[in-house]
């Protein structure tokens, strides 16, 4: 990466991410779909117990927001729209300062909202052609509001909208979603923000265990495991290679190499299925928060922001199984592991 365009990024992790430890943030995805969860104002006791300093919540849940209150010194909310909302927001600037009267404006002086994410995995999907219109609509009612300096506009995109994503040099958007990831990431970049991604190793490995191996996808790989033939960079580990696809598809899409990544989701299952145990879970989230924090996939070529998922195990996740185990924590508390 050129000089230039790492000092460009070196900004805007400055900017994110640096505002409470001077250093790259790990979070927490806080998830709500259980019913022997415990009460959302001990759950925000119990995060900043653990010294936990940022928080993504999947939708602008009142009883949460309410918990949240006095935290702005202490945690950094993402906090998301459902996607069944998107069509409405994507409708004019009207829907969406409506939204923000409702679910920020309200809060605003006592929670720290650094980003509002229009979207989680909505492309490919019934929801993706709002999601474009949803962003710019959002960002144009928070410059009208005067928090666009304060708040920004992203959305959340997983695997599935790569066409390609091996080797990582050829990453690129699929072509049934090419022209709304192309106008997405462009508009990011013209309004410095970030694309959030989801990288999840795990179910890389499972749906092609003959051709990957477990060390590989629990960063335990000692030599590199590949090299990109186009770049010469070498890879040991699943989701750095995973991680410069998005990369690689981004600069395709922008011609630039300053746009911001953020892994919005990763973690791994404690029980379920294949390859999910205690065991896995722990090595995999304990040396996943070390490489956001120290690491620099070989293409993007820096540490980055990251949320792992997730906080609690939540029983009503659907399929029963591996969805219900990414938990940190059981729902009293207790650690499946150690890592925070």
């Amino acid at each position: 990466m050129a000089s230039s365009s790492t000092k460009l990024i070196v900004v805007m992790v400055i900017t994110h991410q640096m505002l409470f430890t001077g250093a790259v943030l790990v979070g927490v995805n806080y998830g709500l779909l259980g019913n022997d969860l415990p009460a959302p104002k001990d759950v925000i006791n119990f995060i900043k117990s653990k010294g936990i300093i940022a928080v993504r919540i999947f939708d602008p849940n009142v009883e949460v927001l309410e918990a949240l209150r006095g935290t702005k010194a202490n945690l950094g909310i993402s906090v998301g729209v459902k996607n069944q909302d998107l069509a409405s927001l994507a409708t004019g600037p009207q829907a969406t300062t409506d939204w923000l009267n409702k679910f920020i404006i309200p809060y605003e002086n006592d929670i720290f909202f650094e980003w509002i994410t229009l979207g989680n995995e909505a492309i490919p999907g019934e929801n993706a052609e709002y999601v474009f219109p949803a962003i710019k609509n959002m960002d144009e009612s928070l410059k009208a509001a005067g928090l666009d300096r304060k708040i920004e506009v992203t959305t959340v995109v997983a695997t599935t909208v790569l066409g390609t994503s091996y080797p990582p040099s050829e990453g690129v958007f699929a072509d049934n979603v090419n022209q709304i990831m192309t106008d997405i990431v462009n508009f990011l970049h013209s309004i410095t923000s970030a694309l959030m991604v989801n990288v999840y190793p795990y179910f890389a490995l499972i749906s092609d265990p003959s051709h990957i191996s477990l060390d590989f996808a629990l960063f335990n790989s000692k030599t590199p495991v590949f090299t990109d033939p186009n770049s010469n960079l070498a890879y040991y580990n699943l989701f750095d290679a995973m991680f410069d696809a998005f990369f690689s598809a981004v600069v395709k899409a922008t011609g630039k190499q300053d746009l911001e990544l953020i892994v919005a989701e990763s973690g791994w299952p404690s029980a379920g299925g294949q390859y999910a145990s205690v065991e896995n879970a722990r090595v995999y989230n304990n040396n996943f928060k070390n490489h956001a924090l120290n690491g620099s996939p070989p293409k993007y070529g820096l540490p980055f922001e990251a949320y792992i998922f997730g906080l609690f195990n939540e029983n009503l996740k659907t399929p029963a199984g591996v969805e219900q185990n990414f938990g940190n924590f059981y729902p009293n508390k207790k650690p499946v592991y150690p890592l925070w």
